[in-house]
């Protein structure tokens, strides 16, 4: 899976970079909730939603999945967080 990324270069999408934004952004808020497991499950529906009908993907794409699937889970205080990382 390749992503173009903010500043237009295409790079192989890698899973552990999700996870790691994820992580940074709860470690403000500290919610016990969201582990390392937690994270690598929601970098993998992250993963299922944006491969679902495109080749190539982009980092916005990834944000906006990561922001829902944290609202869906009820982490919205790291949804919030993440948003502000991100920007």
């Amino acid at each position: 899976m390749k992503i173009t990324k903010k500043n237009g270069i295409v790079s192989v999408y890698d899973d552990q970079k999700v996870i790691d934004s994820i992580l940074k952004a709860n470690a403000s808020t500290k919610d016990p909730r969201l582990t390392a497991n937690a994270a690598a499950g929601i970098a993998g529906e992250v993963f299922a939603m944006v491969t679902e009908n495109n080749e190539i993907i982009t980092t916005k794409d990834v944000r906006d999945c990561v922001l829902a699937v944290l609202r869906r889970r009820n982490l919205t205080e790291t949804a919030r967080c993440y948003e502000e990382y991100r920007k």
